[in-house]
């Protein structure tokens, strides 16, 4: 489906699923069909956290550059650019046909044209205490502490920034960086969460917390396919909010899903082969399209030597860590465990589908016999197992991981806890040890690199 039909944020593996019901029921309008299993907590760009929230933020407004399918930027609100010698102030000419979507807010009820004023404001928005972004990181260090966002008129916007900051771009491509309307944000106060007003593709219709959200078509989008055809093509999204696995695949075999992004452990096996794909009796039911996703999973291990949790750990000796690293069979692990959907990291953290990523970097591979090795010349002596904290999405993941580690000598328990309870304990430092999962905010492999700094 075309790129701007239905414009696709982000998921969760190093290889992305989408699958497709080739059996749906005849619709009486041009709807699109999906499941957000974890709900949608807000449709505030201010809150696009989460995958959830970015898909729904993505339809309802734009920002001033976007992300292609080969990870260029491409201009969206903003027509062009340039960057000053210094490379520390960016100047954007904006579009002059863009319209924000009708609403009560606007004089008489209709959009008004979108200007650098409104991209001014939303910025200084982000970064405003009072809103209380968690996105306020994408500005804070990085632009000009005295006058970080200028409109010059309606069409011209500027930047500035401290140094210069190559993948600024890309982080203006970011659902946090989209462009809101000052006058919905002050009508609808703490309500604009649920009233979103942008000028994207899709309008907002209604939104039923924990039942659904309806979306329509924009049709004063400014957008055009390659032969001049309005965009977008469908008449609306419908977006249920079924929190059970089981019951959003049902309701995709049934036809009353177009499409699911992921395959839930529990029936991946019935679906998959070990190659990852389709098995013959769901060739003709379904469509599967695998494409390389901007994610990598990982295992976390605190390195704060003042923290008493890492003081007296055998994690705190990097050879004990390196051991860790040669002792897991990762390309068992994607094949077993996975299906064959995803790729073991061998290359580094940087993860395929990245225009950095090389298999010329050599990270680490399978070799118990090393990892043994350097066990021994650490004076590694299993007595107190060390806990390896995941989430019980994940609980079969760290089995198979103690499982690897115990067969190199090293004894690890392994704890399955609540994911809010997992990321409170890893943000406040109490997680010694923990399987993570790391998605690219934007397309540049500094991104990645952030994780370690």
């Amino acid at each position: 489906m075309a790129r701007q039909s239905f414009k696709q944020g982000k998921c969760l593996w190093m290889l992305m699923i989408a699958m497709y019901s080739c059996g749906r029921r005849e619709h009486p309008h041009n709807i699109f069909f999906y499941n957000e299993s974890s709900g949608i907590a807000s449709t505030d760009p201010a809150y696009a956290r989460n995958q959830s929230v970015m898909w729904a933020v993505h339809q309802l407004y734009s920002t001033l550059v976007e992300v292609d399918d080969k990870l260029n930027i491409q201009p969206l609100l903003a027509k062009s650019w340039t960057f000053s010698g210094d490379k520390c102030s960016i100047r954007f000419i904006l579009r002059n046909d863009v319209q924000f979507h009708d609403d009560a807010c606007f004089k008489n009820g209709r959009g008004r044209m979108l200007t650098a004023f409104d991209v001014e404001y939303s910025f200084r928005r982000i970064m405003d205490p009072a809103t209380a972004s968690p996105g306020a990181w994408i500005f804070s260090g990085r632009v000009d502490s005295l006058m970080p966002f200028r409109a010059l008129n309606d069409s011209v916007f500027e930047l500035k920034l401290q140094k210069p900051f190559q993948p600024v771009m890309g982080i203006l491509s970011m659902q946090y960086a989209s462009i809101v309307p000052k006058e919905a944000v002050e009508k609808y106060g703490n309500d604009f969460r649920r009233h979103p007003i942008g000028s994207g593709p899709f309008r907002f219709v209604t939104w039923e917390e924990g039942q659904s959200m309806v979306l329509t078509k924009n049709k004063n989008y400014f957008e055009k396919d390659i032969y001049g055809n309005t965009l977008p093509f469908l008449d609306g999204i419908f977006i249920s909010f079924l929190d059970s696995k089981s019951s959003e695949f049902l309701q995709f075999q049934q036809g009353n899903i177009d499409f699911i992004n992921d395959i839930d452990p529990s029936f991946k096996d019935e679906l998959l082969s070990r190659k990852g794909e389709l098995k013959k009796e769901w060739k003709d039911k379904i469509s599967l399209q695998k494409h390389s996703y901007l994610n990598i999973e990982y295992l976390g291990i605190m390195m704060d030597t003042s923290n008493p949790l890492v003081k007296h750990s055998p994690l705190n000796t990097k050879k004990i860590r390196q051991a860790i690293n040669y002792a897991i069979d990762k390309r068992k692990l994607v094949f077993y465990l996975r299906n064959s959907i995803g790729f073991p990291a061998e290359n580094g953290f940087v993860p395929p589908g990245m225009p950095s990523f090389d298999t010329a970097v050599k990270g680490y591979i399978y070799d118990p016999v090393k990892a043994r090795q350097l066990l021994k010349e650490a004076g590694y002596q299993s007595t107190v197992p060390i806990t390896l904290l995941t989430i019980p999405q994940y609980a079969n993941l760290g089995s198979y991981i103690a499982s690897e580690l115990k067969q190199c000598g090293i004894e690890v328990k392994v704890e399955a806890i609540q994911k809010s309870i997992l990321l409170e304990m890893t943000s406040k430092s109490k997680a010694a040890f923990f399987r993570g999962s790391w998605i690219a905010d934007y397309p540049d492999a500094e991104n990645y690199f952030g994780v370690f700094y």
